[in-house]
């Protein structure tokens, strides 16, 4: 049984993700050890546990340990299975990061697999399902994959009751991905929404960051949908509101995200998300900080390169958590905090 330690590098909820996603994949039964210790609050939390239940139907897995709470996990998957896998979390726990580990085991069965999650959809500290919508699905898709997702009904903190359904199909094509520099911006596109809201939330938010946009980049047009609702017609939880924008380059696309705050002016929330967006573009690296990490088990069956406009602390925790089970697969030139490049030198097999 392979022992992953918990608390490496940033020590979060992405080692469990990524490390139980890999454990079904390979077949490889593995037992995780202090489990978020480095979080004021260690241990399984409720999106945690949903996920890895998640896993262990899609892999009709035996676990240990599986409760809220627990700092250490022992995971012995059988065999990934197509069928329909339903996540009920109760509270306002990121969909996205629910997704993120349940993706690159999906993409390993023989057949297609459908899902169908409730929880939050624009929550702090997690990426916004329109950034992995938008950006996240359209990388994935330059390596082979082909991923649907739809949002029906967002949710927020600390009510929840966001739902997404989507459609995973095999991966059967691994086609290596060569992301290093942009060299034009096409166009600008985002969605700026509020919900249990007035209108002019979701329109303040996009036109502040239109705005923005433009005085940094005139010539490169700009289109932001407004998403809102009518009185006596939401169907929602609870109110909030948030946008995400993307640059289209000749390459993929980079993102830039913002959430409404009770007393955080919507304009502000706009011109935060554009500014997000421009810190990306200005290293001209065809990947931004939040994909860097998200891309990297991925490439590790496809191959490829890719350049990040930032290294970040998940990203190099990721590549350790693949490292555990395929050894030396990525070169990292650059540090934390910096733009830097991430290589596939041996491509992992199963």
């Amino acid at each position: 049984m392979k022992v992953i330690d918990g608390s490496y590098g940033e020590g979060g909820g992405q080692i469990l993700r990524t490390a139980v996603a890999l454990s079904v994949i390979t077949g490889e039964s593995i037992k995780i050890i202090n489990i978020r210790a480095k979080r004021s609050n260690p241990g399984l939390r409720p999106q945690h546990l949903y996920g890895i239940l998640a896993l262990k139907e899609l892999s009709d897995a035996k676990v240990k340990g599986a409760k809220e709470g627990s700092t250490e996990l022992e995971f012995y998957p059988k065999n990934i299975r197509a069928r329909h896998i339903k996540v009920p979390i109760k509270t306002a726990g990121s969909i996205s990061l629910i997704l993120q580990a349940l993706l690159p085991a999906m993409v390993f069965a023989e057949e297609e697999v459908t899902f169908e999650i409730t929880g939050g959809t624009d929550v702090a500290w997690s990426p916004p399902v329109d950034y992995l919508k938008y950006i996240t699905l359209y990388a994935l898709k330059k390596l082979g994959m082909k991923v649907e997702v739809e949002i029906r009904r967002r949710g927020h903190y600390p009510r929840g009751g966001g739902f997404v359904v989507g459609k995973v199909y095999p991966w059967e094509t691994k086609k290596p991905l060569i992301a290093r520099t942009f060299d034009k911006i096409h166009s600008f596109e985002g969605i700026s929404h509020a919900v249990r809201l007035p209108s002019h939330v979701a329109i303040r938010q996009a036109k502040a960051a239109k705005e923005t946009l433009e005085r940094a980049y005139p010539s490169v047009p700009i289109k932001i949908n407004e998403e809102y609702y009518e009185q006596g017609k939401d169907p929602h939880f609870g109110p909030g509101s948030g946008i995400v924008i993307w640059a289209n380059t000749d390459v993929l696309r980079l993102g830039g995200d913002a959430l409404g705050e009770r007393g955080k002016p919507a304009e502000i929330v706009g011109r935060e998300a554009a500014k997000v967006l421009i810190e990306q573009l200005a290293p001209r690296y065809a990947v931004d900080k939040f994909l860097g990490d998200q891309l990297i088990p991925f490439l590790a069956f496809a191959g490829g390169e890719i350049w990040v406009s930032e290294i970040t602390k998940h990203l190099i925790t990721n590549v350790w958590v693949v490292e555990q089970f395929f050894g030396n697969v990525f070169e990292i030139k650059g540090d934390v905090g910096k733009p830097g490049k991430v290589r596939v030198i041996k491509k992992a097999k199963i």
